[in-house]
């Protein structure tokens, strides 16, 4: 943990905000408070917070309108970890670019470590596992028949699998579990498989790592190839007529 790095904690719940405020200070933080996106927006003229902690549902002017009101181009001008409600979980993933996030109800202690992780970028080993055990891949795909195929495949290869069918979901999951490799499916239901990896490159949790980009249907995607190819965060970009060709493409990137 940086000691002295400042947080602005933006919450409609008295009691959660003192609280929040009494743990951080207790740890070396500078802490700033403000009950409402509008007197978040009045504490940014005097403060420059290294990470904004900020409720998404509250009166006068909730999480969202104040994030929207702090990008530039659709960035956030600071770091901006997320309290949600569990409901919110798909638009925060589609529409936001943020260094983390948690459900409410959570435990201070988790929250702290989660804080901690986020402005310490130094803590951070590369992104991805670090244990002696098989290699975690997780693949996010919404054709049931393609990733049952790709996890029995993986499976008998001797890594771990992980599969999730939307992007909000695999962010969420791979927020909490961080794999060796993702492999991402371009055209997702929810947002495009190059999206949910710039998403996971802009959480500090999830930076380091590795990503696979893959398109179906070669004959009909050739011609955007060169264009995705050139996408910030994307280590490797296939195109697939098979599970094969993806299994050899994740081989590849772990060599």
């Amino acid at each position: 943990m940086a000691k002295g790095s400042k947080i602005l904690i933006i919450d409609d719940e008295e009691d959660l905000r003192e609280n929040l405020k009494y743990v951080f200070e207790s740890e070396g933080y500078v802490v700033q408070l403000a009950e409402d996106g509008v007197k978040g927006l009045k504490a940014l003229e005097n403060f420059s917070p290294d990470l904004i902690i900020l409720d998404l549902n509250m009166p006068n002017m909730g999480g969202i309108e104040f994030y929207q009101k702090i990008c530039v181009q659709d960035m956030p001008r600071f770091p901006v970890f997320v309290l949600t409600a569990r409901a919110n979980m798909e638009k925060l993933f589609k529409d936001f670019n943020v260094d983390g996030f948690m459900a409410k109800p959570f435990g201070i202690t988790e929250l702290s470590r989660e804080v901690g992780c986020v402005i310490d970028k130094k803590s951070i080993r590369g992104g991805f596992s670090e244990t002696s055990g098989p290699k975690k891949v997780f693949i996010v795909e919404n054709d049931p028949v393609f990733s049952g195929a790709m996890g029995i495949a993986l499976l008998n290869k001797g890594f771990s699998v992980n599969l999730a069918q939307s992007g909000s979901e695999a962010i969420e999951r791979i927020s909490k579990d961080i794999p060796d490799v993702v492999c991402v499916k371009m055209d997702l239901a929810d947002m495009a498989g190059d999206i949910v990896i710039q998403k996971l490159k802009r959480m500090t949790k999830t930076s380091g790592v590795r990503t696979i980009l893959y398109v179906k249907n070669v004959g009909e995607n050739e011609e955007i190839t060169d264009k995705i190819q050139t996408k910030e965060g994307i280590s490797k970009f296939v195109m697939i007529s098979s599970e094969i060709a993806l299994i050899e493409a994740i081989e590849d990137l772990l060599k």
